[in-house]
């Protein structure tokens, strides 16, 4: 069974950076690919951000563009999202995921049936 952990989450303020990790004890994500989600309360969960299997592929969400950073050490075994100039809306619970595949002319991506959610870590931008 497929258990991703979340961790790396904290409170920054507007304009700083957090790394978001994203783990999975015990397996071997490589050739998997992996999804980062957000949700707040009262709102579905979105796609933030993708990678394939290799790290060949990556692609964001509008929001993040240009900010937000995913890459993936299969040596570790784990995939990172390196955040940038935050802002308020950022806020969220962050989620990492397998999902079905990463491509640059889809989004979002979909979470795959293989592997279960996370617990998330929570990212409060806040001055």
């Amino acid at each position: 069974q497929l258990q991703l952990v979340e961790f790396g989450g904290g409170l920054v303020q507007p304009g700083g950076s957090l790394r978001l990790s994203c783990a999975a004890p015990g397996f071997n994500l490589d050739g998997y690919a992996i999804g980062w989600f957000r949700q707040v309360p009262g709102k579905e969960r979105e796609g933030v951000s993708c990678i394939s299997g290799r790290g060949g592929t990556t692609n964001y969400a509008d929001s993040v563009k240009g900010r937000f950073t995913i890459s993936r050490d299969n040596a570790k075994n784990t995939v990172y999202l390196q955040m940038n100039i935050l802002k308020p809306e950022d806020t969220a619970i962050y989620y990492c995921a397998h999902i079905t595949y990463c491509s640059d002319y889809q989004w979002p991506p979909d979470k795959a049936d293989f592997g279960s959610w996370g617990q998330g870590t929570q990212v409060a931008v806040s001055s």
